[in-house]
């Protein structure tokens, strides 16, 4: 068991569920907990749990749907996990086709925003501009839209980025996957670079020969689970064999695979899951006390909730009211000094206010 200096990341029993929301009204009467309907669930991750040394470079590999991304996107601090402890020692920097670059915005602008996010100065993004433009090499594209680039683009353009900040912890989700070769080996180079200088690295791909070439160790995210961790050439060998076999299926029994595997993300139990923690952990040490307890907050001390706790609901409430009865004075015509004093006023349609520079005429 790795002590606590042992490890740049760790993952300790992490779960991602998923509401199934059918319509955006659904999710929002959801985060202000107004829907009373059951919602579909479904868990992207369902308790992994693994190190990562310093200088170490581990890969992810899986089929699509696996969790790879998902996981990779906690640890990176994009997305919370519904349970579990993730602690990452260093800062990270994510280099994925999607993550990070605002559509609207130039290239340039893009490299400004996203090393300000990562904590550089702007005399430190100065110092560093010539650099990231160079190796991106988009040409005339630095000055358009991101939303104008090709994938290809968008990967020069995010993985230059993150390989300049100098990060602690640098992880890579598919962003070698596009592009020609000789932008490739460029990545490549940068990343031996940063193997050399002892930096960790998770490298998520599918390319095995990638991922043989670039890791130490891999891990193989199953269908939510940790299938296997271990050494790159046993484990690639594995999901190679597992390959095979999935591809020698008929049509009907792929789909039938598949269909299992999703319908046991939809039924897992995370209190039984929590449960079997418990039993294990007290197994493993019998003179431990108040392991049920510790265990909950293992689970949920460092988890961010994603939905609107008690006394938000109420305060927020409480705001709609007193912006609606604004609203109302506004429209009525009296002053909040009057509906304060005496709120029947607002009950009154009859009684109008004369607006002012009006007149009567005489009859």
């Amino acid at each position: 068991m790795a002590t606590a200096v042992d490890y740049k990341i760790k993952v300790e029993n992490v779960t991602k569920e998923y509401e199934l929301f059918k319509t955006q009204t659904d999710k929002l009467k959801s985060f202000f907990a107004l829907n009373r309907k059951p919602v579909p669930h479904f868990w992207s991750l369902m308790g992994i749990s693994l190190e990562v040394k310093a200088g170490e470079t581990l890969g992810l590999i899986g089929v699509n749907g696996s969790g790879k991304s998902t996981l990779s996107n906690i640890i990176s601090g994009i997305i919370p996990q519904t349970s579990g402890i993730v602690d990452v020692r260093g800062d990270t920097s994510i280099i994925a086709i999607r993550s990070g670059l605002r559509g609207n915005l130039t290239g340039l602008e893009n490299i400004r925003l996203k090393a300000l996010m990562l904590g550089l100065t702007n005399e430190e993004i100065d110092n560093l501009m010539d650099d990231i433009v160079s190796f991106a090499d988009i040409g005339d594209f630095l000055y358009q839209p991101v939303k104008s680039y090709s994938s290809g683009m968008k990967s020069r353009l995010g993985f230059s980025i993150a390989a300049h900040v100098n990060p602690d912890i640098l992880i890579i989700d598919e962003a070698l996957s596009v592009g020609d070769d000789t932008f490739y080996q460029k990545c490549v180079d940068k990343i031996t670079e940063f193997k050399d200088e002892g930096k960790t690295i998770i490298f998520v791909s599918h390319s095995l020969k990638q991922v043989e070439k670039l890791c130490d160790r891999v891990a193989w995210i199953h269908y939510g689970t940790l299938k296997e961790i271990g050494q790159t050439a046993e484990v690639v060998q594995n999901y190679k064999d597992f390959v095979k076999w999935f591809k020698s299926l008929d049509k009907k029994e792929k789909h039938s695979f598949q269909r299992r595997m999703k319908e046991n993300q939809k039924a897992f139990d995370i209190d039984a899951f929590q449960a079997d923690v418990v039993k294990q952990r007290e197994a493993a040490h019998p003179e431990e006390k108040n392991v049920p307890a510790k265990v909950k907050k293992a689970f949920y001390g460092s988890v961010i909730s994603e939905k609107m706790s008690v006394g938000n609901q109420l305060l927020t409430w409480a705001a709609v009211v007193l912006l609606v009865l604004l609203c109302w004075v506004n429209i009525s015509g009296h002053s909040l000094n009057q509906v304060v004093k005496d709120p029947s006023v607002l009950i009154h349609p009859t009684e109008q206010i004369t607006p002012v520079g009006s007149y009567s005429k005489s009859k």
